[in-house]
């Protein structure tokens, strides 16, 4: 069986400098917020470009934190508007509205799956304050078009990076610094995954920063002097050593991942299947691999029965989930279509050579 993602295969590469880290954190006695956090915040920051980097719990938490941050700093109120893309994971929803703002969805483009520009400028109105960009499937979104935008109309721009670290624009900029604050998840399948929850927040705002770093240590700058209403959601001192690790390796394992999605994008030849867009450039870190196929089901009992594994990201778009049955509109076409015929290839800076042209071969074979 090609499993989807193996990541015992993906750590194992780790195993001495992972031993040797846990060993050193045992000795240290230094277990919350340690040197770890800081040496990690500093090289992640660094890495994006950024002045700053608050690492946290989770990319959920990172994103909540940002939102309160802002209100903390006036830029946001309970009721303002932030629009976000309609085809996302419900995490970007969920922590706006856990912080009383408004989402409004707006659609992507059909190509490249991340919002659409044209389609954001449609939803701006004396509400809006925010937008949330997700760089979906480790794409980055039209990230000039849509500053030039939020420029125009006095919003926030908030990346959501969680599946796009390393992502590179066409000035060299990377993911984290190309809005005024970015989120990152680390969860352990992310591009830069550690063994467990966590996250961060990259910004070049020092007063942001700041809030955002009190916040996350509940709401305190200073020990037992506590200026906001803050939360416990610092990031673990382990899964910080552990991605000190990972970090140094991250642009090998996106140079992997791009070499095997121009496999699949070059060798797939079946009409049934439609290849996701890409350019060429580094501004894809293949976080996914996403094919559009009608008869989705069929496809996957297909893979499976050929002894390969697939996923679905994501079966049931936001705005059609429970949690969400309140929202309006209730129909958003080119999401649903997204989310109703989707499939993820199996795709990781580990993935043998021999792996992907198994898979190459058996989805030409499909019918």
């Amino acid at each position: 069986m090609i499993k989807f993602l193996d990541l015992q295969a993906i750590n194992a590469r780790f195993d001495t400098a992972f031993k040797n880290q846990f060993q050193q954190f045992l000795n240290s006695g230094q277990y919350i917020l340690g040197n770890g956090v800081k040496q990690f915040e500093t090289a992640f920051a660094n890495y994006c470009g950024t002045k700053y980097c608050i690492g946290v719990s989770n990319g959920l938490d990172a994103l909540i934190i940002t939102f309160k941050a802002y209100m903390q700093l006036g830029k946001l109120q309970k009721g303002d508007e932030v629009i976000v893309p309609a085809n996302t994971f419900i995490a970007t929803l969920l922590a706006i509205t856990e912080v009383g703002l408004k989402p409004v969805l707006v659609e992507p483009d059909i190509n490249t799956f991340n919002i659409d520009a044209q389609e954001i400028e449609k939803h701006i109105n004396a509400k809006t304050k925010a937008i949330v960009i997700v760089h979906l499937y480790g794409q980055l979104a039209n990230m000039e078009s849509i500053n030039l935008l939020a420029k125009k109309n006095n919003l926030l721009v908030i990346e959501d990076a969680a599946q796009a670290h390393g992502a590179i624009n066409n000035s060299k900029k990377r993911a984290g610094n190309l809005g005024d604050c970015a989120t990152f998840s680390f969860y352990p399948a992310k591009n830069l995954g550690a063994l467990g929850d966590a996250g961060a927040i990259t910004t070049n705002n020092k007063d942001f920063a700041n809030i955002c770093n009190a916040i996350r240590n509940y709401g305190s700058s200073e020990k037992y002097i506590h200026n906001y209403l803050g939360s416990n959601k610092r990031l673990d001192e382990l899964q910080a050593l552990f991605l000190n690790e990972k970090l140094k390796v991250l642009d090998a394992d996106n140079e992997a991942r791009r070499d095997v999605a121009n496999r699949y994008l070059n060798e797939i030849k079946n009409k049934k299947i439609t290849l996701p867009y890409y350019n060429g450039s580094k501004n894809h870190v293949f976080h996914l691999f996403v094919i559009l196929v009608k008869n989705r089901n069929k496809f996957i009992n297909y893979m499976e029965t050929n002894g390969i594994e697939t996923a679905i990201h994501y079966p049931v778009a936001p705005h059609k989930q429970e949690a969400f049955n309140t929202f309006t509109p209730k129909h958003l076409p080119v999401t649903e279509n997204i989310h109703n015929n989707c499939v993820s290839l199996p795709i990781s800076p580990i993935l043998s050579s021999k792996a992907i042209t198994t898979i190459i071969a058996t989805i030409n074979t499909y019918n």
